[in-house]
């Protein structure tokens, strides 16, 4: 196992693909909406089993101390093996490698248990993706 950003193209062709079908199929988006102008400067983590990928998440630096963790997915049949823990344990690594001192993030709201058990605290309710799935402010301080 290993957990990496994409390099080829089919590696991010499989690392969209993953975000799509977690992410934005079940929701009844169209294709494409699973990428927004910050992949162009966000920081990838895929997690490579046996080289396919497993799970993924995108780091962004919000300001010197704050990031934010988006678009956490893990392949429906690995959800529950440890993977969402791993990518996660990455993002938080990377950030205090950058000097992070906190990460936030906006958790689905059949996610939020997962980020309690991580150490994340509750905010408060945050906004409803395309108006229909609730989404809630976590944090935690590194």
């Amino acid at each position: 196992m290993e957990i990496r950003s994409p390099q080829t193209e089919r590696e991010w062709e499989d690392y969209f693909d993953l975000r799509y079908r977690i992410l934005r199929e079940p929701l009844n988006q169209p294709k494409g909406s699973e990428r927004n102008d910050g992949d162009a400067t966000g920081i990838h983590f895929a997690l490579y089993d046996n080289g396919i990928v497993k799970a993924i998440a995108r780091l962004d630096q919000q300001d010197a101390e704050v990031f934010q963790v988006r678009f956490v997915a893990v392949e429906k049949a690995e959800q529950g093996t440890g993977y969402g823990r791993k990518i996660m344990e990455a993002t938080e690594e990377k950030t205090k490698e950058l000097a992070g001192q906190k990460i936030i993030l906006h958790a689905r709201d059949y996610a939020v248990d997962f980020y309690l058990k991580l150490n994340y605290t509750l905010i408060e309710p945050s906004y409803k993706l395309f108006d229909v799935l609730q989404h809630f402010l976590m944090e935690k301080n590194l």
